[in-house]
């Protein structure tokens, strides 16, 4: 008898991907750049360059912005729709997604450097969810009637904001995009997407199958450019009525000083992070090791959620610090096309740089290396995993995001204690907690201000759950029941009656 929650058998990758979408879609077709630029799409594996993208800019959006505006109109295909339609659409898309899940995850392993296995398994299947998760709410986005006093009748509408500027990052460029469009579309909302310029691939390949799907032309747009150019142009953009912005907090805090400056637009910033993992002497240390070394390494590091601070209690920490190296030291590092490589190149030389910039404060900072901190090989942009113990609060290892494979460990004797240091950081995205103590795991479930806690796992995620977080890590949620009130305007509608009973 076959288990029906097994995950699929993994594929192996195309062996010659053909990059078919390199142009900007708008109103359902493919149009050049106004300005006649392309940009480089570079592999990080191999330093080569893949391809060349139209390159948007404010022109683009322009046109963009117009053609969402259109379809935006009361009396358009769009408007007139039926709610349950846009989620036949919404599953459709889904529908066609899982047809070439193939050619989608070899795409985001040659664009992004995941390993294969990932993109096949995590990311297609985050992005076929979330589609089918808001496809499902698209005709329950409902009002209520509401007992005002007086002779009135009174009820509320859900409508959608309008015209929706998205920003989408490299990271995880279509399980963010899923979680960008499916709420906006189920709202009703027309949409211009800017995918990073890193990893503009699979945002185009799905353009072509919006278009197939059947979404009436101008719903979904997708401008590819760089962030100073396309996405100041979306930020400042004056008949944009919402941004959603996925990224770091320093652009975070561009995108909601142009929204002011501008129309006011609405924003939901999704941002970064410096997330605490806390682990108890009473915890189970095989799971606690095991979720805290995939919860920072995972996908070379670069994950909003990494769990960058490891805090180890006193009693144990010498035996967890042994568990985390030892782990750290089997990863095997290659071409995340092949089957057995765990971990991929850095997504860009930037990145690269800025990471072994940070490991090199480490070692001057007096943390103590116990493995990795250094390049892997002379091609792509490797980093050898990297474990660092003896680490303090106050070392930059210790409070800057780093976004690459660099595990921080610090003890700690009470919880007072630690839950103090956990908290003090300007980020707040995400925490986990190991313990068997109930009355503990619900102690610091309260006490971390984070948008997300797990207690006894970690990087948990599902499109039912909302996602978001705390203080500088962003402004409202993603995802679950939450996330579509940012894509809603709640319109109250009062009727003066001659008579009113209840």
């Amino acid at each position: 008898m076959s288990d029906q929650n097994c995950p699929p058998a993994v594929p192996e990758p195309l062996k010659n991907l053909e990059i078919k979408y390199t142009k900007i879609f708008i109103n359902n077709e493919w149009h050049n750049s106004c300005s006649g630029k392309k940009f480089p799409v570079i592999n990080p594996a191999t330093e080569e360059k893949i391809c060349e993208v139209e390159e948007g800019d404010k022109e683009d959006v322009d046109k963009a912005v117009k053609a969402a505006r259109a379809a935006f109109q009361l009396g358009s295909p769009w408007r007139t729709m039926d709610a349950s339609k846009r989620g036949l659409l919404l599953n459709k898309l889904a529908n066609l997604i899982e047809r070439d899940r193939l050619i989608l995850s070899t795409m985001e392993s040659i664009n992004g450097g995941k390993p294969f296995s990932a993109a096949y398994l995590g990311d297609l299947d985050g992005a076929i969810k979330s589609l089918r998760y808001c496809a499902g709410w698209a005709d329950k986005n409902q009002g209520r009637t509401i007992p005002m006093d007086g002779e009135f009748f009174t009820f509320t509408r859900h409508e959608p904001v309008g015209v929706c500027g998205q920003i989408i990052p490299w990271n995880f460029p279509l399980v963010m995009l899923a979680w960008k469009i499916a709420p906006a579309v189920a709202c009703g909302n027309t949409i211009v997407v800017k995918p990073a310029e890193q990893t503009p691939l699979s945002a185009l390949y799905v353009a072509a199958l919006i278009k197939e799907a059947g979404f009436p032309p101008g719903v979904v747009n997708i401008v590819p450019g760089y962030g100073p150019t396309a996405g100041a142009a979306i930020s400042h953009h004056m008949d944009i009525d919402k941004v959603a912005f996925t990224g770091s907090t320093v652009v975070g805090k561009l995108i909601k000083e142009a929204a002011g400056k501008s129309n006011l637009k609405r924003v939901t910033l999704e941002l970064g992070g410096k997330s605490p993992i806390i682990v108890f002497a009473d915890a189970d240390l095989d799971q606690a090791a095991e979720y805290a070394h995939h919860g920072v390494f995972y996908h070379q590091g670069q994950c909003c959620i990494a769990g960058s601070r490891l805090f180890v209690e006193e009693s144990i920490y010498e035996e967890f610090v042994r568990r985390s190296v030892e782990k750290a030291k089997k990863r095997v590092l290659g071409n995340p096309l092949i089957s057995e490589v765990c971990q991929g190149p850095q997504i860009d030389k930037e990145q690269f740089e800025n990471i072994l910039k940070l490991i090199e404060s480490g070692k001057k900072e007096g943390a103590k290396l116990e493995c990795g901190g250094a390049r892997w090989g002379d091609k792509g942009y490797y980093i050898q995993p990297t474990v660092f113990s003896n680490v303090t609060d106050d070392m930059r290892i210790a409070k800057e995001e780093i976004f690459g494979p660099v595990q921080q460990i610090m003890k700690f004797k009470t919880i007072d204690e630690v839950i103090k240091r956990a908290n003090n950081t300007t980020y707040g995205l995400a925490a986990g907690v190991f313990t068997r103590d109930l009355d503990k795991a619900l102690t610091f479930t309260t006490a971390l201000q984070a948008g997300t806690v797990w207690v006894n796992c970690y990087s948990s995620l599902s499109p039912q759950c909302p996602f978001g977080g705390f203080k500088m890590s962003g402004n409202g949620r993603e995802m679950g029941e939450y996330g579509l009130h940012e894509y809603t305007e709640v319109k109250s509608v009062v009727i003066k009656v001659s008579q009113k009973n209840s």
